[in-house]
């Protein structure tokens, strides 16, 4: 091969990589630079760290982190009920084609579609407690919304019903790429179905569960303004019992006009998001080596 063979086909790729590049990457760029200046309109003179101890020494970044932290929570609950609901679908029970599509419908349509829907449904004399109180309990007929206690809880509900969705058809697809003669095998030994999902299912699906993982506590960490704005009235609340650091973010550069408090945050959120994305990498390179063997 040539020297011109090889160098070809990264030229046919470098008009697309200074694309994103440019698109991408100079915002970034942008970002960690702000995070070191106190911007004022479009610049400002350099400060060094000042903006993170400022940001570090702030009770309401740490209650943000807090806050998404207690969100994680939402991860082995939607990885347990998205698996669950996969294997209920891959025994082909009768019209599941059409559970697929139904069950998927929510992660296809916008995040604040689905926040104000569930904002409605989720009021003090919304539908949801009024069921409660039909029948019979009335205890559990909380201020889903309203209250400093549970308005951070309803949002996690909300974001495991909207992200399980994404689960359960990663799951289902994998299940249906699987050699089902272990399966059959697993049955005539008399395995019951908690035993063939825990020895015979589970084990091939570790790679995707793993990656499910990933991709959940990154959404959790970085990918959860929508909920939050929706749900806490665009302010975090009631008073800041749902703000989180994207949400923090927000509010310093739009509400308090402090681009570099916000760049410094959003510096660190991207180098948070980027540790968690280097195990991702890592999950599909040891995916495509079983695949290969």
């Amino acid at each position: 091969m040539n020297q011109g063979s090889r160098i070809a086909p990264y030229a046919y790729v470098l008009p697309l990589v200074a694309l994103l590049l440019f698109v991408f990457g100079y915002p970034v760029v942008r970002i960690f630079e702000f995070s070191f200046k106190m911007v004022r309109g479009i610049d400002g003179p350099w400060i060094g760290f000042r903006n993170y101890d400022l940001v570090l020494s702030q009770p309401l970044f740490w209650e943000s982190v807090r806050h998404n932290l207690q969100l994680l929570l939402a991860v082995p609950c939607m990885v347990v009920w998205s698996l669950l609901i996969a294997v209920v679908l891959f025994d082909r029970l009768r019209g599941w084609k059409l559970y697929r599509v139904v069950l998927f419908l929510p992660y296809i349509l916008a995040v604040p579609i689905i926040a104000v829907v569930m904002k409605k449904m989720f009021q003090f004399n919304g539908p949801v407690n009024e069921v409660l109180r039909w029948i019979g309990l009335d205890f559990l007929a909380l201020d889903w919304i309203g209250s400093t206690d549970v308005a951070l809880w309803t949002v996690m509900l909300l974001i495991i019903w909207r992200e399980s969705a994404l689960g359960i058809i990663l799951f289902l697809a994998r299940l249906l790429a699987l050699d089902e003669s272990l399966i059959e095998s697993a049955k005539l030994e008399g395995a019951s179905w908690w035993q063939r999902l825990r020895y015979v299912i589970v084990p091939q699906m570790k790679v995707v569960i793993e990656f499910y993982v990933v991709v959940s506590v990154i959404t959790i960490l970085s990918s959860v303004f929508s909920y939050v704005y929706m749900i806490g009235g665009g302010r975090g609340g009631p008073g800041t019992s749902t703000t989180v650091v994207e949400l923090y973010i927000f509010n310093a550069l739009i509400r308090t006009s402090l681009p570099g408090i916000a760049s410094a945050v959003s510096a660190m959120l991207f180098l948070v998001s980027l540790l968690l994305i280097v195990p991702l990498f890592a999950v599909r390179r040891r995916a495509n080596e079983e695949e290969v063997a």
